[in-house]
């Protein structure tokens, strides 16, 4: 089992967990499981692996919000499948790209102060 890689954003104040719920809501759709959210991650930005295994895509990001933070999992994993060697931690290329557009929602919803 490997250890978890996360980007967090504590101690959400009760209105920018509404902000942030709703954002991520309409951008990302309602998930099945209460407060996670799956981000996808753009074409350019897949491994050579994870480009080869069309069937297990598409590839996101996890991210869930709870009432006072966001813990985004650094793993980059397929929608369609638990166990494949095309998952594993975001590159630096995901991980920084994931966490610029965290920052950017952030900004976009003037949390950031």
């Amino acid at each position: 089992m490997k250890i978890m890689k996360q980007y967090v954003i504590d101690e959400l104040r009760p209105n920018d967990f509404e902000k942030l719920k709703a954002y991520l809501d309409t951008t990302f759709g309602v998930s099945e499981v209460e407060g996670l959210y799956r981000i996808p991650i753009e074409e350019e930005l897949l491994t050579d692996i994870q480009r080869e295994h069309h069937e297990c895509g598409p590839f996101y990001l996890a991210a869930e919000l709870e009432p006072d933070k966001l813990a985004c999992e650094l793993l980059a994993r397929p929608k369609n499948r638990i166990r494949c060697n095309c998952i594993g931690y975001a590159t630096e290329a995901q991980r920084n790209h994931f966490i610029r557009r965290i920052d950017g929602i952030f900004e976009q919803l003037e949390m950031m102060t």
